[in-house]
């Protein structure tokens, strides 16, 4: 097989796509059978032809911040997006501009700064805002009954915004969150009550900003701050006396990655790559250029930088497996595709948008004093 190193170093911009209106573009989600979904800063989603990138449809609903969006995996047809608005909602992609097919609420104060749904498709997960300056919740819905379906609520596992539900890729009860409060949480949701259901506390330190699985079993997970810290941990070792940590660094930033010295500006997200068995960490720099970097016990070391596409910030990204191809999105409102030996039609980047203020005020930061609060421990 070949490496991933020299997979990457193909990549070139095959496909670049300009929306008419200045919007932030923030989640990304790929339907394997064509259509990409966008989340974006005014609150709509769209969706694209993950080949052409041309856009196919749109959807309007939300009245708030969206944060996320996800398709369901059994049923592709069905785009689930969560908002700061109080709902998650389920779209049909096959009827594009329609109003929501599903929608799904909890308490009226209650808003929701992530969500996911788990792999079995039945069971969706909302991670709310800090209520009252006192607590956040984690609620939980079964979509067979999207009329309602309302199961329950976490309540004492953290206490400041929940930044990221992430569901196990193969086990439908284990779930990982995130918070501003420093904690990274385990669950096996199979043991029902909460203080059952905690299997792990992992403590980042700083403002979780974002999880997500990894590992050859998915028995390691991994935790980007909101400062630009990266924290890596092995589950697999939770009945052992091993540490769990197999990388931590405070910010990344002040790592030397790059080839002509320094480090990225701030951090895009990460992903497991299970064809190449690595954990792949997208940084950028302010200008727009992106840096793929393999983290692992030893830390960070890059594989390829992208230049000339993006203007500005990347919000985020997602790698086709299928097409061994790159899409990437970010605060300039390009939506670019890159593939092995892509050449795109039309060249030169789009403006950045920085100036567009109303952008930055839809799309608000997360608060990064929270981890300042009592944390638990592993």
């Amino acid at each position: 097989m070949e490496c991933l190193e020299e997979k990457l170093k193909g990549l070139s911009i095959a496909r670049r796509s300009r929306p008419e209106e200045p919007t932030y573009l923030l989640h990304l989600a790929l339907q394997p059978s064509g259509l990409l979904a966008v989340s974006c800063s005014n609150f709509t989603i769209h969706l694209h032809n993950k080949d052409t990138l041309n856009l196919v449809g749109e959807y309007q609903g939300h009245s708030g911040p969206l944060c996320g969006v996800t398709f369901a995996h059994s049923s592709p047809d069905l785009l689930y997006s969560g908002s700061a608005d109080g709902t998650v909602r389920g779209w049909d992609v096959r009827r594009p501009g329609t109003e929501a097919v599903q929608m799904f609420k909890s308490d009226p104060s209650h808003s929701y700064c992530s969500f996911d749904l788990s792999c079995s498709d039945t069971l969706l997960s909302a991670g709310t805002e800090q209520v009252n300056d006192e607590d956040s919740f984690l609620v939980f819905w079964d979509t067979r009954k999207p009329g309602g379906g309302l199961l329950g609520v976490y309540s004492e596992s953290h206490s400041d915004d929940i930044t990221q539900v992430c569901f196990h890729p193969r086990d439908k009860d284990r779930l990982a969150s995130g918070s501003t409060d420093g904690l990274v949480n385990v669950f096996d949701l199979s043991r029902g009550a909460e203080e059952e259901a905690l299997l792990a506390t992992c403590n980042s330190d700083s403002s979780a900003g974002l999880v997500c699985w990894s590992g050859a079993d998915f028995t390691q997970l991994l935790c980007l701050s909101h400062d630009e810290g990266i924290h890596l941990w092995d589950l697999g070792q939770l009945d052992t006396e091993e540490p769990l940590t197999i990388f931590s660094t405070s910010d990344a930033r002040s790592l030397t990655p790059l080839a002509g010295g320094g480090g990225v500006d701030y951090l895009v997200g990460g992903a497991w790559l299970e064809e190449a068995q690595k954990l792949l960490v997208v940084g950028g720099k302010n200008s727009g250029d992106l840096h793929l970097m393999e983290c692992d016990d030893k830390g960070l070391r890059l594989l390829r930088s992208l230049e000339g596409g993006h203007s500005s910030t990347v919000r985020c990204f997602l790698w086709d497996a299928a097409r061994e191809a790159l899409v990437t999105g970010g605060e300039d409102a390009q939506l670019l595709l890159w593939k092995p030996g892509g050449e795109e039609l039309t060249t030169g980047k789009r403006e950045s948008m920085k100036s567009e203020s109303a952008l930055r005020l839809k799309s608000r930061p997360h608060k990064k004093h929270g981890y300042q609060r009592q944390k638990k421990s592993t």
